[in-house]
């Protein structure tokens, strides 16, 4: 297993939402206001427009297939197309994603990742607070988490970022293109936020994060 699998599942997770906001003819978005720690840079930033293909029509099997090309998934997370493709075949070999029996595409096993993620990522991907800088705020200090906790140093965890807004501790991201993820999508933020404050957190930061990493993931039970 590669860092890259866990941001490709992630981003199946978060476009399997997406799915089930398809009204109409357009996609509908709660995003929330606050979720964006960065100067705005215009063409990072995905919207309801750019998923929409003319020749596909909303809401339809074809068009649910495009947002899950290699290209698609491609521009979303900032992995090539060679090694999404090598990542999916990984994930379904060991059983933390599927494909969908109906149309075809790509699923994360939610409860596998789930259990990967709480018992697995900081041995398997570890890391700790380094050098102070500027940059995305990520763990307890991202806005998932900033309101149901208190920091307990003077420097907050960050993903090194040029045009940041939060100085801070560098954390390196899970992998080297989630800084472009999260631009794109406030699910990605959040969930790569809260698998930070697994990977990083004291027992309370922990505790909190599993449980709204399992509200995210979908998770029952």
């Amino acid at each position: 297993m590669k860092s890259q699998d866990i941001l490709l599942l992630l981003k199946l997770v978060s476009l399997h939402k997406q799915e089930q906001q398809i009204e109409g003819d357009h996609i509908s978005r709660a995003w929330p206001l606050d979720w964006q720690d960065w100067e705005v840079i215009e063409e990072e930033q995905s919207e309801p427009d750019d998923l929409l293909l003319p020749e596909r029509k909303f809401g339809t099997n074809e068009f649910i297939a495009s947002l899950y090309t290699a290209r698609k998934l491609e521009v979303e997370t900032g992995i090539s197309k060679s090694q999404i493709n090598l990542s999916l075949n990984r994930c379904i070999e060991i059983g933390l994603a599927k494909k969908d029996r109906k149309i075809g595409i790509p699923r994360a096993n939610v409860r596998a990742l789930f259990e990967f993620i709480v018992f697995g990522i900081k041995y398997v991907f570890p890391t700790k607070p380094q050098e102070i800088t500027r940059g995305i705020a990520t763990a307890f200090a991202a806005p998932v988490l900033k309101e149901k906790l208190m920091s307990t140093g003077e420097y907050v965890p960050i993903w090194p970022d040029a045009k940041g807004n939060t100085k801070g501790q560098a954390v390196e991201p899970l992998y080297k293109s989630a800084v472009h993820a999260v631009r794109r999508d406030p699910e990605m933020y959040s969930m790569l936020a809260l698998v930070d404050a697994i990977r990083i957190g004291q027992p309370r930061e922990k505790s909190l994060a599993v449980e709204l990493l399992k509200q995210h993931l979908g998770v029952s039970g």
